[in-house]
């Protein structure tokens, strides 16, 4: 059975960023699968349109989300497999581990005081502790500004 082009950009991007820590940009996408980096990019295009990614503003052919990993350095590291993710979200820190079926650790901070404290996920739990994860925008509105939220 073969995939479709676009099932088949978006498991490529998936594994380069499991692999790398990064996002891949359109032309690396194409070189990875043996395509058209046209082809590749009205790929994206699609997805961003199934709001299955998130373009870099301005630069189509770079992405700025592949939820829940961020393709640009955020407030929310996620450390596993011995790399630094990053997340979009605490929400999509969360979700890290669970894309890579992997442990982490995520070094996180109170966004109103500023307190560090170190957010864990062992064997597919969130290892429990005393903090409150609070979403200023209700996650009906979240595609309102998607990379604000």
């Amino acid at each position: 059975m073969s995939l479709d082009l676009d099932t088949t950009v978006k498991l490529a991007i998936y594994t380069t960023i499991a692999e790398t820590a990064a996002a891949p940009t359109a032309v690396a996408v194409a070189q990875r699968i043996g395509a058209a980096p046209q082809q590749v990019e009205a790929a994206f295009t699609r997805l961003y349109e199934k709001r299955l990614l998130v373009p870099e503003p301005g630069d189509p052919s770079r992405i700025r989300m592949a939820p829940p990993f961020s393709g640009v350095p955020t407030a929310f590291p996620v450390e596993a497999r011995g790399k630094r993710y990053y997340a979009n979200c605490v929400w999509d820190a969360l979700g890290i581990p669970a894309a890579l079926h992997e442990d982490a650790v995520i070094p996180a901070a109170d966004a109103f005081t500023g307190e560090r404290l170190t957010l864990e996920v062992k064997a597919g739990r969130a290892v429990p502790q005393e903090c409150v994860i609070h979403f200023a925008v209700p996650a009906a509105r979240w595609w309102e500004d998607i990379i604000y939220t």
